[in-house]
Parts: C-alpha cells; sequence; structure tokens
C-alpha cells in the first residue's frame, strides 16, 4: 500500500508540474485553433458523421466496423463514467485558472479522459477495417488526447490512460467480433 501511495504521489506531482507550465503557456494562435477544434472534433459529432458515411459508403465491412466501433465507445462511455465516480479527481481548471482557454468541462471529474478513450477506441477498430485510414485516425486521436491536456480539461496521466483504456477496448471489440465471425 505505502507503493501505490508512492507511485500516486509521484504521478500527482509529475501532473501537477505539466498542468502549471501548460496552463501558463500562450501558445500560438494557431495552435489554440487546433486544439479548440480537436476538443471540439472529441465531442462525438465526428465520430457519429463517420460511422453514417461508413454505413453508406463503407463497403462490405460497414456493418461489422461500425457495430465493433459502438461497441469500443459506448463500453468506453461506461468504464469512463465509473472511473470518474470512483477517482473523484478533480480537473485542472478547477485547480488553477488556464492563461487562455476558456473551454468548459463536460462533467466534474479528471480520470479517466473520455474524449480520449472514444477516439482511442474508435480509431483502433475502424483503423482494423480500414487500414487506408490509419493515419488520420491516429492523428485525430492523438489530437483529442492532447488538446484536453493543453486546454486544461485533464491532467497527463488522464489521457494516458484513457489512450491505453480505449485501444483496449477497441481489441476487446475486435477480438470479440472476429470470434463470431463478423471481423
Amino acid at each position: 500500500m505505502a507503493m501505490a501511495k508512492t507511485v500516486w504521489g509521484f504521478i500527482q506531482n509529475r501532473d501537477h508540474r505539466v498542468m502549471r507550465r501548460v496552463n501558463r503557456w500562450k501558445a500560438p494562435r494557431w495552435i489554440r485553433f487546433w486544439m479548440i477544434a480537436a476538443t471540439r472534433i472529441g465531442d462525438g459529432w465526428l465520430w457519429y458523421s463517420l460511422g453514417f458515411i461508413l454505413l453508406i459508403a463503407g463497403g462490405p465491412n460497414r456493418y461489422a466496423a461500425v457495430s465493433a466501433a459502438g461497441a469500443a465507445a459506448l463500453a468506453g462511455v461506461l468504464v469512463f463514467k465509473v472511473l470518474k465516480k470512483i477517482s473523484h479527481r478533480r480537473r485542472p481548471c478547477h485547480l488553477e485558472p488556464h492563461c487562455w482557454s476558456r473551454v468548459l468541462p463536460p462533467d466534474q471529474f479528471s480520470f479517466p479522459s473520455g474524449h480520449t478513450m472514444t477516439a482511442f477506441s474508435i480509431a483502433l477498430v475502424i483503423s482494423y477495417f480500414y487500414p487506408g485510414l490509419e493515419g488520420a485516425l491516429y492523428f485525430l486521436a492523438a489530437s483529442i488526447a492532447v488538446s484536453r491536456v493543453i486546454l486544461g480539461m485533464h491532467f497527463l496521466s488522464d489521457v494516458l490512460a484513457g489512450a491505453v483504456l480505449g485501444s483496449g477496448l477497441g481489441i476487446t471489440a475486435i477480438v470479440v467480433f472476429a470470434s463470431y465471425g463478423l471481423a
């Protein structure tokens, strides 16, 4: 137990150091625009639009791809809602004001990043079915994750956990769908 407290203390110290540096950074205008756009893209409308486009023009794998991505994303929502209620970790923007970001958080708690979890779970699943989209999808997922830290919505460990959990959910969805001959 003492080891866990030491590790958690180390992570929190690092997170708070990164938070302070990020919150005081007066980013160039183009980075501000990119980060706000990335966080808004991660709000969900892009994923719904992508699913709709794939259902219309996604070829023979479209139903499996959209179903597996939807299952991974839905599982992610359940996981991050439970973990946020358990962790009660306050968001960086609630601890220290940001020098330029005025983006409002979607909920009260920080750990893990739901935007990041969803982005990585969907990016992984859709990339499996459509390898040609892999670069763009992972760029979007990474941009969403970075934006959550830059805008003061999450600590670095929140988005790292979100990326790992989202990737795990994406892999799980692919394995489950493949076990039923759907992937």
